[in-house]
């Protein structure tokens, strides 16, 4: 595992900051009554992590769920991010979220995907973003280790996460390990497949030997690769046991069997 946990709940960033090692993942959660729900049932089963983004279109119902609550603010952990429309203005863009949102600030704002030829100039105003204070921590989502490195050649504030797919059916260790060398927590979006590989052989097996559902096995994975996972669902009772994952541990052998999935990924 990575050597920077505060606990097994919490992981340090880079700019001396930390956040939680378990999200909960708003894409294509409809705006309303829908993600205001499904953020507050997340919210009383003990998330402390939301994740968002402009182009999901429920940035409000992600603020409001967040101000019913009536948890205080400084408590949960919130992240949104730059959409590719809005690369020529995103100082702009993010005052629109914070203002969709009802937030004073974000705890973690992302360049939601890579620009070819730009990269160097977006996180320059993602730099500018982070100086003003009003957001806690910046980073990027599906960078490559080059695109990285691009960043990295020409400006000294690191990406604090590069959000990217990452699940057994899509584990790609370089850039895994790239990542964790240069002190950028990697976050697992798409933990579960969207579903598609639940019902693997060798999923349902190893899930049963462990006495959980094969959702808790594939989370419980990214989270002793050393990431931050962000699963989505609106069912209550898969958000709640998507939560539980923290009185298992998987053995290194069946790691590694889970590590060689990626040859049976479905498309």
């Amino acid at each position: 595992m990575d050597n920077r946990y505060t606990n097994e709940k919490i992981i340090g960033l880079n700019n001396g900051l930390s956040m939680p090692r378990i999200g909960f993942g708003t894409w294509n959660i409809a705006d309303g009554k829908d993600v205001e729900e499904a953020v507050s049932e997340a919210l009383k089963v003990g998330y402390r992590l939301i994740d968002t983004a402009s182009i999901y279109h429920n940035e409000r119902g992600v603020g409001e769920a967040i101000r019913k609550s009536k948890i205080p603010r400084e408590e949960i952990y919130v992240t949104t991010k730059l959409w590719l429309s809005d690369f020529m203005r995103p100082e702009a863009a993010f005052q629109d979220s914070l203002n969709k949102l009802g937030l004073d600030y974000v705890d973690l704002y992302l360049v939601h995907w890579p620009v070819p030829l730009m990269s160097s100039k977006i996180w320059g105003a993602m730099v500018k973003i982070y100086g003003a204070g009003k957001a806690r921590a910046i980073g990027v989502s599906n960078y490559s280790v080059k695109q990285i490195k691009r960043i990295l050649e020409h400006y000294p504030v690191l990406p604090v996460v590069n959000q990217i797919k990452f699940n057994p059916f899509y584990y790609d260790a370089e850039i895994l390990e790239f990542c964790q060398a240069n002190d950028i927590v990697v976050e697992a979006y798409s933990p579960l497949t969207h579903g598609k590989n639940l019902d693997d052989d060798i999923i349902v097996g190893i899930s049963k030997r462990y006495g959980k559902s094969p959702a808790q096995l594939l989370i419980r994975w990214a989270l002793q690769k050393g990431t931050v996972v962000i699963p989505k669902s609106s069912n209550p009772e898969r958000i709640k046991s998507n939560f539980e994952v923290f009185d298992f541990e998987i053995s290194k052998s069946d790691m590694l069997v889970l590590d060689g999935l990626s040859s049976k990924a479905k498309s």
